[in-house]
C-alpha cells in the first residue's frame, strides 16, 4: 500500500506554518514561514496585532533564510545552544531575528522576535511572539524537511 499522497494533492495544501498570538493588550502578532525550495529559502512574514484578532499584513516583516539561518534555529530547537540569533543587512533595511529559550515556568519556554530597520527614515518595526514546545516542535519538524527539499536530498 503506498501512504503518499500524490503530487497534485501535496500542492493543493498550504506552504505555511503559521502561528498567530493576538493578545488582549493588543500587542501581540503573527509569524508564518513558507518554504521556496526554488530560491532556496523560507521566507518568514512576521505582522504585528492590529485589532482584537486581527494582524496588519500591509506592513509585515519580511526576512529571508537560507541554509545558514536554519541551521542556527535548528541548533537552538535541538537544545545545541540557548540563543540563536539572525540578522540580515541590505541597501534598503536592517532585519534581525532572535528566538530565545525562557527560564520561567510561568510562560511559553521560547520567546521569537524580529525586527526591521529601514535604513532611509530610520523607522523600526517589531514583533515578538512567545513560542509554546508544541509550537517550537512543528517549527523543527519544518525546518529540517525545508533543510532536506533545499539540499535536494
Amino acid at each position: 500500500m503506498n501512504d503518499t499522497l500524490p503530487e497534485q494533492a501535496i500542492k493543493s495544501y498550504s506552504n505555511d506554518y503559521a502561528i498567530y498570538k493576538p493578545n488582549q493588550r493588543g500587542n501581540g502578532g503573527a509569524i508564518r514561514f513558507n518554504l521556496n525550495a526554488e530560491k532556496g529559502a523560507i521566507f518568514l512574514d512576521a505582522a504585528p496585532q492590529s485589532g482584537e484578532k486581527q494582524f496588519d499584513w500591509e506592513n509585515k516583516i519580511i526576512m529571508k533564510w537560507g541554509l545558514s539561518d536554519i541551521g542556527a534555529l535548528l541548533a537552538l530547537l535541538q537544545n545545541r545552544t540557548t540563543e540563536a540569533k539572525l540578522f540580515h543587512k541590505s541597501e534598503k533595511a536592517t532585519s534581525s531575528l532572535e528566538l530565545v529559550i525562557r527560564d520561567d515556568p510561568e510562560r511559553a519556554p521560547y520567546m521569537l522576535s524580529i525586527s526591521r530597520q529601514e535604513i532611509a527614515d530610520k523607522s523600526l518595526r517589531k514583533v515578538s511572539i512567545p513560542v509554546t514546545h508544541s509550537e517550537a516542535a512543528l517549527l523543527e519538524v519544518a525546518l529540517r524537511i525545508a533543510t532536506s527539499r533545499i539540499i535536494g536530498w
